[in-house]
């Protein structure tokens, strides 16, 4: 597993401005080998490299390096896009937000190494909620997912979906990113946590009439499904958590 550290660069203003032009150009690059990518449907990375390297170099005066990088980082978006389609994250076949994402190229701003606009999942692995637990002094919940291929029977339409998911390398980079800022992180058990009301702890499918949105068939509690699982986690790790660090009883000596 790869550990990753963030580098604070302290660049002279003039060293800052050639940054953020060259940032600007291998965009720019970026745009263009989106273009040739989508249009010639060359989605690995040698393939759209024999389209575009010796453009990238000549038009946008790319070196070598600059240039193979710009080439991965759009094929590295499209494969992301593919794996969000995959998982059904952007809808049916159908969907409005599905048909914008699959209709056109991907674009890049320019300040950023990301695709600008909400067409893509986001599998970027962002320190910021364990920067939020070093901040407060809370600690992590993540749902056990590892073992769900084992507990569902999926469609044969819903298991290419399905295996796609990277619930492990989640939970890895975000467990990795806490140690480092000494945030403890919790696996808590994930079943029925999308059904179970967190007020009178009534568990159904009922509990469930659409995908988003839940509402307890006994006590009314209604409210989005991810946030009603969300607070399920949430209340299994402080209870996980409770019996954890629960103090322990020296055993009393029997006396004679």
């Amino acid at each position: 597993m790869k550990v990753v550290v963030q580098v604070k660069l302290l660049p002279t203003a003039q060293q800052a401005a050639a940054l953020s032009a060259t940032l600007s150009t291998c965009n720019q690059a970026a745009d263009a080998a989106s273009v040739v990518a989508f249009k010639e449907k060359a989605f690995s990375r040698n393939e759209l490299q024999k389209l575009v390297y010796a453009d990238l170099k000549a038009q946008f005066g790319l070196g070598a390096q600059a240039a193979v990088r710009t080439v991965k980082k759009v094929v590295d978006a499209y494969t992301t896009l593919r794996a969000s389609v995959r998982a059904g994250n952007l809808g049916g076949p159908a969907s409005k937000r599905r048909c914008k994402a699959e209709g056109k190229p991907i674009a890049f701003r320019s300040d950023a190494a990301q695709p600008y606009d909400d067409r893509l999942l986001s599998w970027r692995h962002d320190a910021g909620t364990v920067s939020i637990g070093e901040r407060t002094g809370r600690g992590i919940a993540l749902e056990d997912l590892g073992t769900i291929r084992d507990r569902v029977r999926p469609h044969q339409h819903q298991r290419a979906a399905l295996s796609s998911w990277p619930f492990h390398q989640l939970g890895e980079h975000v467990a990795y990113k806490a140690a480092r800022k000494g945030v403890p992180v919790l696996m808590v058990d994930a079943a029925y946590t999308s059904q179970t009301c967190p007020r009178c702890r009534h568990v159904s499918r009922r509990n469930r009439p659409s995908r988003d949105w839940f509402c307890c068939r006994r006590c009314g509690l209604a409210g989005p499904a991810d946030v009603v699982a969300g607070v399920n986690v949430r209340n299994r790790a402080r209870s996980a958590w409770a019996f954890v660090n629960m103090p322990q009883l020296e055993p009393t000596s029997k006396v004679a």
